[in-house]
């Protein structure tokens, strides 16, 4: 004997009945395969227009993020110049964006490091390197022009406030207990902190060289450390946190800081007059105050 199938009405959305106080929503139950395969498309398909609304609305949001990360914008719409700086200037940062009407971004890092950034093609429009062979390098490799130096730093030697080690001189470097760091020779700091070494007969042998002057300082303001060889710019810009030493013939060994407009700047005439006006009468007091010596 066959059943009889009785329809349950055209196939489609199920329908709702009205809303009854304290009971539940159901819908009308209906057992042919047809009207199950058909609700089970219209959920799959109203599921994937949800997420799709919620991935583009993502999209959106994603895409508006990104462009609040972006640099500066000056007026007119452009972006902000950006000044690839060596880390012993990070301390003129907020300075520097008074010399010019336009607004400043900056990349603060080790001179080497800028100057490599550049060959692989990162934007900038200024670089200003913390010696000569980096900028020259810089000029070689095509990245960088008309370079002029702009001011000079020495090194001293820094130790953590209160001196827990007893550090009292540079021929202190060679005691076992003490914890000494420096540049490595490929960053300026470095380079000098080399020729201190050598001019003063000293056998040192560093737990650690760091890529810049800033790290370098750092393992000594965090006590890492016991001693090391820094700009005296860092050393004054760190005063809370540490104490100095003069090293012998540090003023033999001057730092030339050296700067130059980046051959692929988006904003040439900025930034030639930014490397001009470092060396105006307002950069002059701006050098001096930081610690640096402003060149002649």
């Amino acid at each position: 004997m066959h059943s009889v199938f009785r329809p349950c009405g055209k196939i489609g959305p199920p329908e709702i009945p009205p809303v009854r106080k304290n009971r539940p929503i159901a819908p009308r139950r209906c057992a042919h395969p047809c009207v199950v395969d058909s609700l089970r498309t219209i959920r799959r398909q109203k599921g994937a227009a949800v997420r799709a609304v919620h991935t583009a609305i993502a999209a959106t949001a994603l895409a508006s993020l990104l462009a609040s990360c972006a640099s500066d914008p000056v007026p007119g719409g452009s972006e902000a110049v950006v000044v690839l700086g060596a880390a012993s200037t990070r301390v003129l940062n907020d300075e520097m964006r008074t010399l010019i009407d336009a607004p400043l971004t900056f990349n603060n890092a080790g001179s080497s490091t800028l100057v490599q950034q550049l060959r692989e093609g990162a934007p900038g429009d200024v670089l200003i390197t913390a010696d000569q062979k980096n900028m020259d390098d810089a000029v070689r490799a095509g990245v960088a022009r008309a370079p002029e130096i702009v001011a000079t730093n020495s090194m001293v030697l820094v130790v953590p406030k209160g001196n827990p080690a007893g550090v009292r001189s540079a021929d202190d470097l060679e005691r076992d207990d003490v914890n000494f760091v420096m540049c490595d020779a490929q960053v300026p700091c470095g380079a000098v902190s080399q020729q201190l070494l050598r001019a003063n007969s000293l056998d040192v042998h560093p737990v650690s060289l760091e890529h810049n002057v800033a790290d370098t300082l750092g393992k000594v303001v965090s006590r890492e450390a016991d001693a090391a060889f820094v700009y005296r710019t860092d050393a004054a810009a760190a005063d809370g946190d540490v104490d100095t030493v003069d090293i012998p013939h540090a003023a033999e060994f001057p730092n030339s800081l050296v700067a130059g407009v980046v051959t692929s700047s988006e904003h040439p005439g900025e930034a030639g007059e930014l490397v001009h006006r470092l060396h105006s009468p307002q950069a002059r007091e701006m050098w001096e105050q930081s610690g640096f010596t402003p060149a002649a």
